[in-house]
């Protein structure tokens, strides 16, 4: 049986020219790539405006200690003017602030809050207890900054609460055939698996699952499918779809193997599967997805994956 849904939060209509607040709940970013990457947002219309603590450097390899960068997550929805919070970048960190967030400061203010990789677990949060759909897609540093980096269709339609697919020219290609219908859910696979045995594990059951990471090996990508699957993460879900999978290869193996190394790992798996979709940790344009939203996934001739509903007022 699934598990029950949380009713989605309403988010009101983004306006052409919204203000942004970029936070960085995670790691820092270099100040070239972050400059480039606001300068980028301005281009194309919008107002973004750091938080505080935004470029602050360390401790470590953290944005600032726990304290700032949760005053900034908070300071960012709690935002009258703001009505998109972005963030920098991922890295290492964000997962420190899950214990403290103000869910009912978050749930009086709901806004897209667009990242993905160490935000994964915030993102799935916010979505599990409160019903924020989840913005997977492009960071200001991490994106924004590269010329061909972001894939601004499914951005704007994402934003502007209109539904939209994509498919083979978004790098879509199948690994087993079939249709299946379901809320989009899901992320950085390293994330997901980090957080099983903790409260905030993830719900996958009668999603539509959405997998990506970056610089994993075919071996280490199967040994967190088969703790996902040992941990019942597979159970009941509609259909399951990986991201681009950017260097995630062996030296001197077979182009296939990570493939394969999938086939294996979820083999008796009866559910339509699909790769390649450049979401999250990508070489360019980076899709993105609506967690949270209905959509379906058509594996056949064509490899398609349609966002049913918007999530977002037009």
């Amino acid at each position: 049986m699934a598990q029950d849904l949380t009713p989605l939060l309403a988010i009101e209509a983004i306006p052409q020219d919204a203000e942004i607040c970029v936070i960085s709940p995670a790691s820092y970013a270099t100040a070239e790539r972050m400059q480039r990457g606001l300068e980028q947002l301005v281009a194309l219309g919008y107002r973004p405006r750091c938080t505080p603590h935004t470029q602050t450097r360390g401790p470590l390899y953290f944005a600032g200690t726990q304290e700032q960068r949760l005053s900034d997550l908070h300071a960012a929805f709690n935002d009258p003017h703001a009505s998109i919070v972005a963030c920098v970048r991922g890295g290492y960190g964000s997962n420190y602030l899950l214990a403290g967030l103000d869910l009912d400061l978050i749930r009086r203010h709901p806004k897209p809050f667009l990242g993905y990789s160490d935000l994964t677990g915030i993102q799935l949060h916010l979505l599990d207890t409160l019903g924020l759909p989840a913005f997977h897609g492009p960071m200001v540093a991490a994106d924004f900054y590269l010329e061909d980096g972001v894939h601004l269709a499914s951005l704007k339609a994402a934003l502007g609460g209109i539904p939209y697919a994509v498919g083979e020219d978004e790098g879509l290609r199948s690994l087993k055939a079939g249709k299946a219908r379901g809320m989009l859910y899901g992320g950085c696979i390293s994330i997901l698996t980090s957080l099983l045995g903790t409260r905030w594990e993830p719900r996958t059951e009668g999603k539509l699952l959405f997998l990506e990471d970056t610089g994993v090996k075919p071996y280490q990508l199967d040994r967190m499918l088969w703790q996902l699957r040992n941990a019942g993460k597979f159970n009941g879900v509609k259909g399951i779809v990986f991201g681009e999978m950017r260097d995630c290869a062996s030296h001197g193996a077979s182009d296939d193997l990570l493939c394969h190394s999938i086939a294996q790992a979820l083999e008796g798996i009866d559910v339509p599967m699909a790769i390649g979709l450049r979401s999250g940790h990508v070489s360019r344009q980076n899709v993105t997805l609506t967690f949270g939203a209905q959509a379906e996934l058509e594996v056949d001739s064509n490899v398609r994956l349609t966002l049913l509903e918007p999530v977002v007022r037009a």
